[in-house]
């Protein structure tokens, strides 16, 4: 059930996640997704302190698994992990470690249970990872991007920043535009979004869609002019090259002339429109640096919602109750 049908049939008060794991968006329902953002909404007074600190999490431990760099995503864990005081051990694997292989991955996975972690974060460059890991642990697991699957908590922050300036995600019209075929922050926003009741179109050059990407309950065009007409929300995709075994387009100069996020395209949007980046930007290629800096742009609005997002899902998985606010703080 997606759209406007998911949102009236799932309005029901919920207190708790029902899995111990954030593998990805496509799993959760309305009331799931609801209660994240409302948590979510309630801890960003922590940041506003003058000791941003609460005990929620004392003597709990997270692990943070990054096989793939990152660092608005990294960072901002680590920032809720320590808010919301965890204990929290941070793991990189680089270049010619043995963990690209699903025998050593196992070994690692049966080294984290031998410490007794309470909850792992993973991130890495092969799809399906942060599920094997959740099926051979018994500590929660996060996704925090895996492959060109999905990235929930991305999702969610986006979301949240939507909600921010719109008061609602329901009715809305989302373009999602650049990468789609090899995005993360595509597959699951689309999930998010249409769950939500939002209308969603995808578009990029046909190189870029994936096949049968309506299936998922969207609109796919080749055509950006035309699809961000009346768009509320215009959201652009990192051009991922390194996930692209060839160039799927002629040149970057000629990817931003007819694919680029530039104030004129922009204009075609409704008055209030807001544009969205997940980031890194590529000025230039996917959006120009006016757009970027403009009073439209809600680019850092995302990266301030990272922490209150991440936050609700660590405490959420991790107590299995509502967030009390500033009961929890005292």
């Amino acid at each position: 059930m997606t759209g406007r049908r998911a949102v009236t049939a799932s309005r029901q008060t919920i207190t708790a996640l029902r899995s111990k794991d954030l593998l990805g968006i496509e799993h959760l329902d309305v009331g799931e997704i609801t209660l994240l953002l409302d948590t979510a909404e309630s801890m960003r007074s922590i940041a506003a302190r003058p000791i941003k600190k609460v005990p929620a999490l004392r003597g709990r431990m997270v692990v943070n698994l990054f096989f793939e760099a990152s660092t608005r995503t990294r960072f901002s864990f680590e920032t809720a992990e320590k808010w919301l005081s965890a204990d929290s051990l941070n793991f990189s694997g680089g270049k010619g470690t043995s963990v690209e292989k699903g025998e050593s991955l196992l070994d690692t996975a049966r080294t984290l249970q031998a410490m007794s972690p309470d909850l792992i974060v993973v991130r890495h460059s092969a799809a399906g990872v942060p599920h094997f890991l959740a099926r051979h642990l018994d500590a929660g697991v996060i996704n925090a991007g895996d492959g060109a699957h999905e990235h929930p908590t991305q999702a969610l922050l986006d979301a949240l920043t939507i909600r921010d300036r719109f008061g609602r995600i329901e009715g809305l019209k989302v373009v999602i535009a650049g990468d789609i075929a090899h995005s993360r922050v595509a597959r699951s926003n689309v999930f998010l979004l249409t769950r939500m009741g939002a209308s969603v179109t995808v578009c990029g050059p046909p190189t870029l869609l994936p096949p049968r990407v309506e299936e998922l309950g969207v609109q796919a065009m080749t055509d950006f002019d035309r699809a961000v007409e009346g768009a509320d929300v215009v959201m652009m995709l990192r051009m991922q090259l390194e996930r692209q075994s060839h160039s799927l387009f002629p040149s970057k100069r000629e990817y931003f002339t007819r694919y680029g996020l530039t104030m004129s395209r922009l204009a075609r949007a409704s008055p209030n429109a807001i544009a969205m980046h997940p980031g890194p930007m590529n000025r230039g290629v996917e959006i120009s640096s006016e757009v970027a800096d403009s009073p439209q742009s809600v680019i850092l609005e995302q990266v301030a919602n990272g922490v209150p997002v991440r936050m609700a899902a660590l405490y959420l998985l991790l107590t299995g109750r509502p967030w009390e606010g500033e009961r929890e703080g005292t």
